[in-house]
């Protein structure tokens, strides 16, 4: 799809700089010389095109009462479409891609705090079919930023590191509160004052119910809100989830450096087992699977870690922000 530069730099302000503002289309228009007609119009078009998935909020889902991990299966060819289809329609993932890898299938899957984790992943192990199946839950968080630049501009500021762990505390939250949050996970409606409708629903005022999305944001309970793009759409065919084998005293300098890269969107440590012996994860976005491998090759011998493996997905299966019922 062809993209002019006002496409484009609409593109990044939907992700990084969306406002939180009651009549939001007409400050993006603004910001860019453009009336808000022209906004929604190019917005809806945009969607058409597959480029933009949805624009709405990011939740901490530790904030909310749950908890998430990452699962890597393996599962027979003759059954991947299967199970596919199975985990597709599952509830509680809300990524899941084919790599070319013998783990062939990885996906991450949410379930409320006080679920039996290991119970969910072997019923979905069961369902699919898979020969392997395991958790490799977060240990720290150094990075967790999606952002595709579409006109070459710099970042946008990362999410910090956690200290001591990737779970903060579930957050208290008021029964207001809560209303709110189910109220905003939606795609925001292309119309001139989208916040209004949600907080007259509430039989709240729109400049209160703004003032209470400020401090969910604040707070870190809602991490961001703007537009999810398709990466692949937007020119970034090539997506590796590339992982090392991080000696404990290096990993936190490896997480804050791999953390500084544009090309990498998340970045986590995350705890071990036999079967998967590395521990330093970060998701690596390029137009080329050459641009990745030169990028991940040239930070691992900054960081001093030889023994990586890159994972190219083959597939997307499922991308979506889940629904947390709160």
């Amino acid at each position: 799809m062809k993209l002019d530069i006002i496409d484009r730099k609409l593109l990044n302000l939907l992700q990084a700089e969306f406002p939180l503002a009651a009549k939001p289309y007409d400050a993006l228009g603004r910001r860019l010389g453009i009336g808000q007609d022209e906004v929604t119009s190019r917005i809806a078009r945009l969607k058409v095109k597959g480029l933009i998935r949805q624009i709405g909020p990011v939740f901490d889902a530790a904030s909310l009462g749950y908890k998430t991990t990452l699962v890597a299966m393996r599962v027979a060819k003759t059954k991947l479409d299967r199970a596919a289809q199975l985990i597709t329609e599952h509830p509680g993932v809300s990524h899941a891609y084919e790599r070319d890898h013998y783990f062939n299938l990885w996906l991450t899957l949410a379930a409320p705090a006080t679920a039996d984790m290991e119970a969910e992943l072997e019923k979905l192990a069961t369902a699919t079919a898979a020969e392997t199946a395991f958790s490799l839950p977060a240990l720290r968080l150094f990075k967790l930023r999606v952002y595709f630049s579409l006109d070459g501009d710099g970042e946008p500021a990362t999410d910090a590191e956690t200290p001591g762990g990737i779970t903060p505390q579930q957050a208290q939250l008021s029964t207001v509160e809560r209303q709110i949050i189910n109220e905003l996970q939606q795609d925001l409606p292309l119309i001139p004052q989208p916040f209004a409708e949600m907080a007259s629903r509430l039989g709240m005022d729109e400049e209160t119910f703004l003032a209470r999305c400020q401090e969910l944001l604040s707070r870190g309970v809602m991490r961001r809100f703007g537009a999810a793009l398709n990466h692949r759409r937007a020119g970034f065919a090539a997506n590796a989830m590339t992982c090392w084998i991080a000696p404990p005293e290096k990993v936190a300098s490896a997480g804050r450096k791999l953390a500084s890269l544009r090309e990498v969107s998340h970045c986590y440590e995350r705890k071990t087992n036999p079967l998967w012996r590395y521990n330093l994860f970060a998701m690596a976005h390029g137009k080329t699977k050459e641009e990745c491998r030169e990028a991940m090759a040239k930070v691992s011998a900054e960081m001093g870690l030889d023994d990586y493996v890159m994972l190219f997905s083959t597939r997307e299966l499922k991308k979506t922000r889940l629904r947390y019922l709160v």
